[in-house]
């Protein structure tokens, strides 16, 4: 079943009681705030290595709260970090310049101006502002303005899916994977290297929510699931996750390394171009992280 959404609480004190849901750890908990183990462990008074029982509750504590918690117990606070290394950067990610134009980029990139604007969610015949956030293809080459410094101002395409400010649980991530025939472990460690399970992420190359999801793969899920799903519901970001995910499984004959790959690369640019150096980092970091989630 679907674990609880966790909203980050922002108050000064403002700590949340979340009850602990069936495959829940003290780990899992803290990764879904954004908050380290050793954090969450200090703030309820209890070690960093317990377990967690069914039905009992763990207080989740703001960063402030969960600072003075470390300060009382004389630990110190680390980073949570998604993999053992740092995650590659996504693939594709432009901002736009000054006098760039959807046109000019999807040319330069060997693509159609059509093409373009519905993997981006964009307007073919609409006006690019300068700052706006569009993925380019895997591979393509750089932009001829890509030299310039980009605008400090970054601007979102209004397309599906929304960027909500919510944060949902790996059990969250597990349940709809497993729902959906894929497996938990990969597709709970894919929405953590992508996002660490937060809805409200946006990256360089216009990938939304919790899976990362572009407005171009959010209306491909569809088209092919037969399904409506809310733009703004950070479940529906997990679905259309696991339901791309699945259907690279699918496309990949089962071999979840092409998977993982063509998740991050693109199918079509693995099979024509192999595995970029980036892909194989990112595959090896999602692979790492399925111990963390029982795989």
């Amino acid at each position: 079943m679907f674990a609880c959404l966790i909203a980050f609480p922002s108050a000064a004190h403002a700590s949340v009681a979340h009850v602990v849901q069936p495959g829940e750890t003290l780990w899992s908990i803290a990764a879904a705030n954004n908050l380290t183990t050793r954090t969450v462990a200090a703030f309820n008074g209890i070690s960093e290595d317990a377990h967690v029982v069914l039905g009992s509750t763990v207080m989740v504590p703001t960063v402030s709260e969960g600072a003075v918690a470390l300060q009382r117990t004389g630990a110190t606070a680390v980073a949570p970090a998604p993999s053992s290394s740092a995650a590659p950067a996504p693939l594709g990610a432009y901002t736009v310049r000054p006098g760039d134009t959807l046109s000019a980029l999807a040319a330069n990139s060997g693509v159609s101006v059509s093409a373009m604007a519905a993997m981006n969610g964009l307007d073919p015949n609409g006006v690019l502002p300068a700052g706006t956030v569009i993925k380019l293809p895997s591979g393509a080459p750089a932009p001829p303005r890509s030299s310039e410094p980009a605008p400090a101002q970054k601007v979102v395409p209004a397309a599906a899916p929304v960027p909500t400010p919510t944060r949902v649980s790996a059990s969250t991530v597990q349940s709809t994977a497993a729902a959906n025939g894929v497996p938990a472990s990969l597709a709970a460690a894919i929405a953590w290297q992508e996002s660490g399970f937060n809805n409200a992420m946006v990256s360089g190359a216009n990938a939304r929510g919790v899976m990362q999801v572009t407005p171009g793969a959010w209306n491909y899920v569809q088209a092919i699931s037969g399904r409506r799903l809310d733009p703004n519901s950070a479940s529906d970001n997990v679905s259309a996750g696991v339901l791309y995910l699945k259907n690279l499984l699918q496309q990949t004959g089962g071999d979840q390394n092409a998977a993982i790959a063509a998740y991050y690369q693109g199918l079509g640019s693995v099979r024509s171009r192999g595995m970029f150096d980036d892909t194989r980092h990112y595959v090896a970091n999602v692979q790492a992280l399925r111990a963390r989630f029982g795989g």
